[in-house]
């Protein structure tokens, strides 16, 4: 039986993509808001902890710029509409490694949990001028019998 799953691509911890979403971002855009509207423009959109790291990284722009792109992305995995989702209930972490990761929290993990999303890959890239994100939503994979 083992044998048969792997040759219909359905073996045992295979996933299924729900959904994919990719936002690309100007990184000026990013910066001309910080510096018009201030700490009220970065506690509305991001973290605490999202904050603290780009602010530690000497292109913070850059960093912001890829997190802003990362919730956008994450939501259209998720098939939610720009008012569909709190900015701060996606949360860009990071790993020990480096390797970002999601953390959703509040309305947008509901509906993540409702489309029976367990995992969420995230990569995520910029330049001075762009940033990139790119968010792939992730379910089990029925078991076959």
């Amino acid at each position: 039986m083992k044998d048969k799953r792997r040759q219909e691509g359905k073996a045992k911890g295979a996933k299924t993509v729900v959904g994919c979403g990719i936002d690309l971002v100007e990184v000026e855009r990013i910066r001309r808001a910080r510096e018009r509207w201030g700490e009220r423009f970065l506690v509305r959109l991001f973290t605490p902890g999202e904050r603290a790291y780009c602010a530690a990284k000497r292109e913070g722009d850059g960093s912001l710029a890829a997190r802003f792109a990362a919730k956008e992305a994450v939501a259209k995995a998720l098939g939610l509409g720009l008012g569909g989702f709190r900015w701060r209930e996606i949360e860009v972490v990071n790993a020990a490694s480096g390797r970002p990761a999601v953390r959703l929290a509040g309305t947008t993990l509901a509906r993540a949990r409702a489309l029976g999303v367990e995992k969420i890959l995230l990569s995520l890239s910029h330049t001075r001028e762009h940033a990139l994100a790119q968010a792939v939503a992730l379910k089990a994979e029925p078991e076959m019998n």
